[in-house]
């Protein structure tokens, strides 16, 4: 049994409109979803957000790498 955490942060298509980016884990790899149209434009807050989520991706990735 494995527990399926899955981030989200804030970002703007290239149009400005609002979109999210997720992030998960799917066996010991990060996967990061981006909006459709495939560009993200961060503010400098979630740039900050983007990366504490991917830092915990990845610690939880090779959590499930070692099983």
């Amino acid at each position: 049994m494995s527990s399926h955490r899955e981030w989200t942060v804030s970002c703007r298509d290239i149009a400005g409109r609002r979109r999210d980016v997720t992030i998960f884990v799917r066996q010991g790899r990060v996967v990061l979803v981006a909006p459709p149209g495939e560009t993200a434009v961060f503010s400098p807050l979630d740039v900050g957000r983007l990366r504490a989520a991917l830092r915990d991706a990845v610690v939880d990735a090779s959590v499930e790498a070692d099983r």
